[in-house]
């Protein structure tokens, strides 16, 4: 099994990267290639999964590919972008202590 046996979905994915997604790090064109190694670091991880398991998994900060055992011999594959933005800022300071709410016997 190789990555051309992913094309489409490679194709795709790179099609919808370029018109879609904003990404600050990466060219459509590093994308590809990024694609690409990770899809080789997928087909890897599923040819040498444990008996039992059904995924080859391999992801970056931007994408998730899975490899997923199915009916056929071919495997499914699913790629995925993440959520994630570079100005994204915790949402509490961390001087912030969680709220803990005392019931009337605890006030005792």
């Amino acid at each position: 099994m190789t990555t051309n046996d992913f094309r489409r979905e490679l194709d795709a994915a790179v099609k919808n990267f370029d018109r879609y997604v904003i990404c600050l790090q990466k060219t459509p064109d590093e994308f590809a290639a990024a694609l690409e190694s990770l899809l080789q670091k997928a087909v890897k991880a599923y040819e040498s999964r444990p008996v039992g398991m059904r995924h080859g998994i391999a992801l970056d900060q931007e994408v998730t590919i899975i490899l997923s055992q199915g009916d056929s011999e071919k495997p499914l594959c699913g790629i995925y972008f993440n959520l994630h933005s570079p100005y994204r800022k915790d949402a509490l300071p961390k001087t912030v202590q969680p709220f803990v709410e005392k019931t009337p016997k605890d006030a005792e």
